[in-house]
């Protein structure tokens, strides 16, 4: 009688993949986003919506299914003329724009997504997005091993305020800094009631993003600029935010700190926060009330307020580093655009332009562009 093969002699099969590309946004992309990264689960199906609502384009869905359920969902729009054949990836800017990827998608699931972009465009702008980020690394890997061309540009420094790591070593906020902002806030009071509120989840409604308008349009941003970088007005990018808390999950992520003064609007501190991580996005100040630093008392309420609710670490973004360094942040990881151009030709073309298309990011601080030179090349 012949024995029974012990299960360790069987080789287990590769899973079964099935990539495919479908006209819209694809139902799939929510039950990607919730195997995602935590850091990663506000990009939904709500999210796209909302960037193709605010910003126009016809997307398409590129999805790779393993053994029934999906991996992976790369949502694309058409960039630059249609000759070109190049896609890119909505979103909004803000904390980054990338694509949801299972926590467990292996080099293969990539793989099989760039086969089936390479049938749909000659080329991804990626970006900008982090270093690390999930779905940037599972293309890189994939890339390498089918030929495309990866190019990448420089766009910012991030910085991270690891709050965990700060109270390991002592109390934070230190009690002197929560000394001073209270004397801050008894001068503040001189103006008027002062009144600190949370927003968040069902408190999304258009009063709520009508206060946070109201401060833009009397901060800098109105007094220096055009008012299209503004978060939350109709000019700016109102229309995003308030698309995307149409996604009850993402409304729940979405917060806002806001002072009023005697029952006007005059600082907000918005945030996204993805369980343990917290994005800070915009914050803004009536300047009128500048002398007593309205924005500081607040979002040092804020952080007080998120570390009681679990909050870890704030991701400051990139811009003006002054004062997130002296409420603690460190450098964090590099914010990159990356193009992936398709084998054969498109690829050629592209590693041939790869000196300038680095040229047209921003300049780069040395360590890091020695560090970025040795992951890719």
């Amino acid at each position: 009688m012949t024995k029974p093969m012990p299960l360790d002699e069987f080789t287990r099969l590769p899973p079964a993949l099935v990539a495919d590309c479908v006209d819209g946004l694809a139902a799939g992309i929510d039950a990607v986003a919730a195997r995602a990264a935590p850091s990663h689960r506000f990009l939904r199906y709500g999210w796209f919506a909302a960037a193709l609502r605010a910003y126009g384009g016809a997307a398409r869905t590129l999805t790779v299914v393993r053994e029934g359920e999906p991996a992976v969902a790369l949502p694309i729009v058409g960039a630059g003329p249609a000759w070109l054949g190049l896609a890119s990836v909505p979103g909004c800017y803000w904390p980054f724009r990338s694509f949801p990827v299972r926590d467990d998608a292996g080099v293969e699931v990539g793989e099989a997504l760039l086969a089936r972009l390479g049938r749909e465009a000659n080329a991804l702008r990626l970006g900008p997005v982090y270093d690390g980020d999930p779905g940037l690394e599972l293309l890189k890997a994939a890339a390498q091993a089918q030929g495309w061309a990866v190019l990448d540009r420089f766009v910012a420094e991030s910085f991270l305020l690891d709050i965990a790591a700060l109270q390991a070593e002592g109390t934070w906020p230190r009690n002197s800094t929560l000394r001073k902002n209270r004397f801050h806030e008894k001068h503040l009071g001189s103006h008027g009631a002062l009144d600190w509120d949370f927003v968040s989840g069902s408190g999304w409604d258009g009063a709520a993003f009508d206060a946070l308008a109201e401060v833009e349009t009397k901060s800098w941003i109105a007094a220096r600029t055009d008012g299209s970088d503004a978060k939350f007005t109709m000019e700016g990018h109102g229309g995003f935010w308030r698309a995307a808390s149409a996604d009850p999950v993402i409304a729940e992520m979405m917060w806002a700190a806001v002072l009023r003064v005697d029952g006007a609007p005059a600082a907000f501190s918005f945030d996204l926060n993805a369980g343990a991580l917290k994005y800070a996005i915009a914050n803004s100040y009536d300047p009128a009330y500048a002398k007593h630093s309205p924005g500081k008392l607040l979002y040092y309420r804020n952080l007080v307020r998120g570390i009681e609710d679990g909050i870890a670490c704030v991701d400051w973004g990139a811009g003006d580093s002054g004062y997130k360094r002296v409420i603690g942040a460190e450098r964090g990881p590099a914010i990159r655009d990356w193009l992936f151009v398709r084998p054969g030709f498109p690829a050629l073309a592209g590693r041939m332009l790869r000196g300038l298309w680095r040229r047209s990011g921003h300049a780069q601080p040395k360590v890091q562009a020695a560090n970025a030179s040795a992951s890719i090349e």
